[in-house]
C-alpha cells in the first residue's frame, strides 16, 4: 500500500490528538501540571542576547510551549580531569540573564539546565564517563562541580527561574550519592529557593539513589525505538509504549513526578534507532522525525506519571532547520507542525476546563 503523504498524515491526526490530550487536562481552577517544553541551546558566548535569539525565542513561544529549558555549558579537558571551566563557547552570564528575562516576557517559564562537556572526545567518551578511582580525586572534582553549579543556582535565584537542574547525564558521578546528598543538593537549596531536578541519561535513571532529595525525576529520553532505518509510525509508537510501560512500573516505586528533560530525533534515516547518535543517518527524512514526535506525544501525553517534555532542540535563529536539514531541530520542518498541533491543542483543552 502506498504511504500517505506527510501533509495528509498531519491533517489526519489533527482531530485524533484532541481526544488523547483530554486525558491530561487539569481540573477546573488548577494550575496545569504538564510542562510543554522545548530546549533552547547555544554554544556562542553572546548569542542569547542577540536580536536573532529574541526573534527565535518568540517563535518558540508561538508553538504553544509554556516552558523553555535554557542550556549553558562548562567544560573539562578529559573524563578524568578535575578542573571545570567556562570557555568562549559558554554563554556569558549577561546573555544568559537576558534570555531568561526575555523568556519570562514571552510568558514562558524557565528550567535552567547547566551541562558539562569534554573537550577531548577522541576516545568516544562523554560527560557520563566523568569519574575517578579514588576518594581524593572524587572530592577534588566535586569541589569544582559545587562551585560551577552554585554559580548557576545563584543566577537562577536572581532571575526567578522556576526549575533548576542540578546535573545532566553524569552517569558515573551520579553513583557517588553521598556527595550529592551531603554537599551538592543542600548547598543548592541554600542558594536557590525553587524546585530541583536531575536529568538522568535514559539508561541511568534507575541507578540514582538521591531522587528522594529532589522535587522531580528527570530523564533525557533517547530510548532506542526500533532497529529499522525507515520504520512505520506504528512501529515507532510500539517502541515508545514499551519504554513508557517500563518507566511507569519503576515510577510507582519511586513516587516522584517524571519529566523528560530531553527528548529529540533528527530528521534523517535511523533517527529512531539510536536517537543520541549523530553519526547514524546521512539522508534527510522529514517524515521519520515527524512520526517520532507524533508517537512520543501520542503515548506520553496519556501517562499520568509524565509531567512534561522538553524537545531537543530549538536554535537561537529563526532561520534554523529547514527542509534540507537532518539535525535535531524541528524548526521550519513538519515536526514543528506536529508539535504545534499537540502543544496548542493542550492549551485549548486547558482553557475549556
Amino acid at each position: 500500500m502506498r504511504k500517505a503523504s506527510l501533509p495528509i498524515k498531519i491533517a489526519g491526526f489533527a482531530l485524533f490528538f484532541l481526544g488523547a490530550i483530554i486525558l491530561i487536562g487539569p481540573a477546573q481552577g488548577e494550575e496545569p501540571a504538564f510542562q510543554k517544553g522545548i530546549c533552547y541551546v547555544t554554544w556562542e558566548k553572546e548569542r542569547y542576547s542577540s536580536p536573532y535569539s529574541d526573534k527565535s525565542l518568540e517563535a518558540l513561544a508561538q508553538t504553544g510551549a509554556e516552558w523553555v529549558e535554557i542550556i549553558t555549558t562548562y567544560y573539562q579537558e578529559k573524563y578524568n580531569s578535575k578542573e571545570i571551566f567556562p570557555n568562549q563557547r559558554t554563554p556569558s552570564d549577561t546573555s544568559l540573564i537576558h534570555v531568561i528575562n526575555r523568556a519570562h516576557q514571552f510568558g514562558l517559564k524557565v528550567m535552567l539546565k547547566p551541562h558539562i562537556d569534554l573537550l577531548d572526545e577522541s576516545a568516544g567518551l562523554y560527560r557520563g564517563d566523568i569519574g575517578f578511582q579514588n576518594e581524593t580525586d572524587w572530592q577534588e572534582w566535586f569541589l569544582g562541580y559545587l562551585k560551577f553549579i552554585l554559580h548557576y543556582a545563584k543566577i537562577a535565584e536572581q532571575a526567578r527561574v522556576e526549575l533548576f537542574c542540578i546535573g545532566t547525564e553524569l552517569c558515573f558521578a551520579s553513583t557517588q550519592a553521598a556527595f550529592w546528598q551531603k554537599e551538592i543538593i543542600p548547598q543548592i537549596r541554600k542558594a536557590y529557593s525553587g524546585k530541583l531536578i536531575y536529568a538522568a541519561n535514559w539508561d541511568e535513571y534507575k541507578n540514582i539513589r538521591f531522587w528522594g532529595d529532589l522535587d522531580c525525576v528527570g530523564i533525557d529520553a533517547y530510548f532506542p525505538l526500533t532497529q529499522k532505518k525507515s520504520p512505520e509510525y506504528e512501529e515507532i509508537k510500539a517502541g515508545w509504549i514499551k519504554w513508557a510501560d517500563e518507566i511507569e512500573r519503576w515510577q510507582k516505586a519511586i513516587n516522584k513526578p517524571v519529566i523528560l528533560t530531553e527528548i529529540g530525533y533528527r530528521s534523517c534515516e535511523f533517527a529512531a534507532t539510536s536517537p543520541w547518535d549523530y553519526s547514524l543517518g546521512k539522508e534527510v527524512n522529514l517524515e521519520i522525525q515527524a512520526d517520532c514526535y507524533r508517537a512520543a506525544l501520542d503515548v506520553l501525553c496519556q501517562r499520568y506519571w509524565c509531567k512534561g517534555l522538553y524537545w531537543w532542540y530549538w536554535k537561537p535563529s529563526p532561520y534554523a532547520g529547514g527542509l534540507a536539514n537532518h539535525d535535531f531541530t524541528p524548526q521550519n520542518k513538519p515536526a514543528a507542525v506536529v508539535l504545534k498541533f499537540y502543544y496548542q491543542g493542550l492549551a485549548l483543552v486547558q482553557l475549556s476546563q
